[in-house]
């Protein structure tokens, strides 16, 4: 039972590492007040550009995280000029990003379909990968899995031990009365939006250089919008988007594993499993408005504009 429940576990941490990079993102921007539906499209530009820069380079997938944090980065900014310094609608805005991502990223992908990547071996971490069942599990993994648990403690840190992330949390909840302070309200918002166009761009070259290391046109397969209802899911809390991410992971992972665990089911059933959980998810927490209420940052989706 253990040799099976392992490479299960493991590919859960795997299969959930593209969700906490974009999700962490996601919730940094939400604290803020900003919300950016546009993650799928920034997961796809942060793909592709990963991908292209490893391949031209040869550098592998470091130079493609790189990479795919500067192109996820460069749409945010684009999504923040429309959003935050024209005061345009939030939730249209990021659509537009995500369907020019699925377009950006479609066209530039054409010239890589034959290409492929070494990826990255797992990392067995010295005594750490010998405690039995949770040493294969939490401590054999590609770096890419071990980044996202720094980033996790990061994100955790800042927002809840730190003045920065006190200034975060006051202008995502009413930024009128954090500018009439002489917080930067739009310098906050700008970071976050940013940070959080790197981390979907993270998510998105983690999938093609490391995961799939190759390229397959709308290769996220809507891990973008997960992404999103997974912040929702957590009630805007990194630590139950933590275990959100590895949750969906294991749906999504489970699918693969079905049919060796005896499961009969029709193959296009269990590729839609992810979306029926979030689905299903969503729809239990959305009964509990409370919970919603008690950590929804007030001026979510609400443009600041100075003086009016």
């Amino acid at each position: 039972m253990i040799e099976v429940l392992i490479p299960i576990l493991a590919g859960t941490l795997a299969a959930a590492t593209p969700l906490i990079y974009a999700g962490l993102g996601e919730l940094v921007a939400e604290r803020s007040g900003v919300i950016n539906l546009g993650v799928e499209g920034m997961m796809l530009i942060g793909a592709v550009a990963g991908f292209a820069a490893a391949v031209e380079t040869g550098g592998g997938a470091g130079v493609g995280f790189l990479a795919g944090a500067a192109a996820g980065t460069l749409a945010a900014l684009c999504f923040a000029v429309i959003t935050l310094s024209l005061a345009a609608n939030q939730s249209a805005a990021g659509l537009a990003l995500t369907i020019f991502g699925i377009g950006l990223s479609a066209f530039i992908g054409q010239h890589y379909v034959s290409h492929s990547l070494p990826g990255l071996k797992p990392v067995a971490l010295p005594l750490l990968s010998s405690i039995p069942l949770i040493g294969p599990v939490f401590f054999k993994q590609d770096m890419g899995v071990y980044l996202s648990f720094v980033f996790f403690g990061i994100v955790w840190w800042v927002l809840a031990k730190t003045k920065l992330g006190l200034m975060l949390r006051a202008v995502g909840e009413s930024p009128e009365s954090a500018h009439a302070l002489g917080f930067p309200v739009f310098a906050i918002r700008y970071g976050a939006v940013l940070f959080g166009g790197a981390m979907a761009g993270i998510a998105g070259a983690y999938l093609s250089t490391v995961y799939t290391p190759l390229w397959v046109q709308n290769m996220s397969a809507g891990r973008g919008w997960i992404a999103v209802a997974l912040v929702v899911f957590a009630t805007w809390k990194p630590g139950r988007l933590l275990l959100g991410a590895w949750l969906f992971g294991g749906v999504t992972i489970l699918q693969f594993h079905a049919q060796a665990l005896g499961v009969r089911l029709p193959s296009q059933l269990l590729s839609a499993l992810p979306y029926i959980a979030t689905i299903v998810v969503l729809v239990l927490i959305s009964r509990d408005r409370k919970l919603l209420q008690l950590n929804l940052p007030a001026s979510l989706g609400k443009s600041f504009v100075p003086g009016r």
